[in-house]
């Protein structure tokens, strides 16, 4: 069956209007990427987006793929991460130049053109491989399906933290008999938390970091809240926003009151909140990324998922997943061995836990192994409560809806604009990006339906 076409321009638009700076260059890693391995009956090509931490867990996984499985070699290929990632990938698709294997957000997938720039994966074949359906979080496999076809294979959630000092929760005795910070169900109870930690706080230090004025941290901590509170996007149908400004106005008031009642400190945001942590500030709200970062200051602490101040536990959650970008002649060998990849790193992720991800593989998680692993295992109650940006062609990491929305809720949390007017302005802007086209669903181009 045809395609539609989608050429350069279009991609370029579809990516959300941003530009690339650069070229789009990749780094190799890991060991025989640069020629087929010898002996070797078959190559996959993989290409993803994972540096520092990540990077070396991957290298590790495929080592060990190479070494259990020596007729496959794969030439795994790091690209920069963000826009000219996905800019790169869609081209590759596109022009029939992408690699066997993919990684992709899965918030991503959506608007990415399933059927035109992803191919959809043989899940009898990664049965076969050891995966299937119900080794997964139901509403995690539910989002990685487009017109009841699967196009994403989950390798892990990560979300968004809130990561406690003991020492200094314990002077203040906001520790409970297992040495993990004390639960709060309302906005009032975590308020008088953070009034207690600041007593116990050594002088010029915060008593929280929420990354207040950058725009993806504040975007991702309102998806939680907002979810907390039961807020909803968009009707069933995708033509109606059914956003409460309401709703929305209370978690804009509540992340402002942050910095009014004085807990952050408007000098340390973005990463400084990190380095005030390890100094001795009480809380941070940081993604799971965070995790071999502290584990390297040697300091004791532990992570919960954000707190449920609104009564309904939820934290913000993404997830990084295999992929198959489109190939015309997508089959065989070189398929079966993208297959037998994705599904052999899902089933190997514990070493993938150790930067801090939530294994999507769920077997994972009830072993020993993991069960060890501190403070993942505190935060693994995450993966059943999801807070995910709406099923919508702009959402996803990097996308459009971050990029239009996190600035707003920023001018919010800063004081610069008042929540009720924010919350307003966030609901007009949803309705203009409901009435805009996906450049990248291969009909839009005689329209001009590139995002302005």
């Amino acid at each position: 069956m045809g395609r539609p076409g989608l050429d350069r321009r279009q991609l370029l638009a579809a990516l959300g209007g941003l530009t690339v700076a650069g070229s789009f260059g990749f780094a190799a890693l890991g060991t025989g990427a640069d020629a087929l391995a010898s002996g070797a009956d078959t190559r996959v090509r993989y290409w993803n987006l994972f540096s520092g931490g990540d990077g070396y867990n991957m290298i590790a996984m495929l080592d060990s793929f190479r070494k259990d499985n020596p007729g496959i070699d794969v030439k795994d290929s790091t690209l920069q991460w963000g826009s000219p990632f996905y800019t790169k990938l869609a081209m590759a698709a596109a022009g029939n130049r992408a690699p066997e294997l993919g990684v992709m957000h899965l918030g991503r997938v959506t608007g990415f053109s399933p059927g035109r720039l992803l191919d959809p994966w043989d899940v009898e074949l990664l049965a076969r491989y050891g995966v299937k359906e119900a080794d997964f979080n139901p509403e995690l496999w539910k989002r990685a399906v487009v017109d009841g076809r699967l196009y994403a294979l989950p390798l892990d959630i990560h979300v968004q933290l809130c990561f406690y000092r003991k020492d200094v929760l314990e002077k203040a005795r906001l520790l409970d008999a297992e040495g993990r910070m004390i639960p709060v169900t309302s906005t009032d109870e975590w308020f008088d938390v953070l009034k207690e930690a600041k007593k116990a706080t050594g002088k010029g230090l915060q008593t929280i970091g929420l990354w207040h004025n950058d725009q993806n941290f504040q975007w991702w901590f309102f998806v939680a809240f907002y979810t907390q509170l039961g807020g909803t996007w968009f009707d069933d149908s995708r033509t109606e926003v059914t956003f409460d400004t309401e709703k929305a106005t209370r978690v804009l008031e509540f992340l402002h009151r942050h910095i009014t009642d004085g807990y952050a400190d408007p000098n340390f945001g973005g990463g400084a909140g990190a380095e005030q942590f390890v100094n001795g500030a009480p809380f941070v709200w940081e993604g799971n990324w965070s995790v071999p970062v502290f584990d390297a200051a040697k300091i004791e602490y532990g992570a919960t998922p954000l707190p449920p101040v609104f009564g309904r536990p939820a934290t913000h959650a993404e997830s990084h997943a295999f992929v198959l970008p489109h190939q015309s002649g997508r089959g065989g060998a070189a398929n079966e061995g993208a297959h037998r990849l994705a599904a052999y790193i899902v089933r190997h992720a514990r070493q993938w836990a150790a930067g801090g991800h939530i294994p999507a593989y769920t077997p994972t998680l009830s072993t020993d192994a993991y069960r060890k692993m501190r403070p993942q295992s505190e935060y693994v109650s995450a993966m059943d409560h999801q807070a995910t940006e709406p099923k919508v062609w702009f959402a996803g990491s990097t996308g459009i809806l971050a990029q239009r929305i996190g600035p707003v809720v920023v001018s919010s949390t800063t004081g610069s604009a008042g929540p009720d007017a924010v919350a307003r302005r966030m609901k007009s802007e949803l309705g203009r990006l409901l009435a805009s086209k996906n450049p990248m669903d291969g009909r839009t181009a005689a329209q001009g339906g590139a995002v302005a």
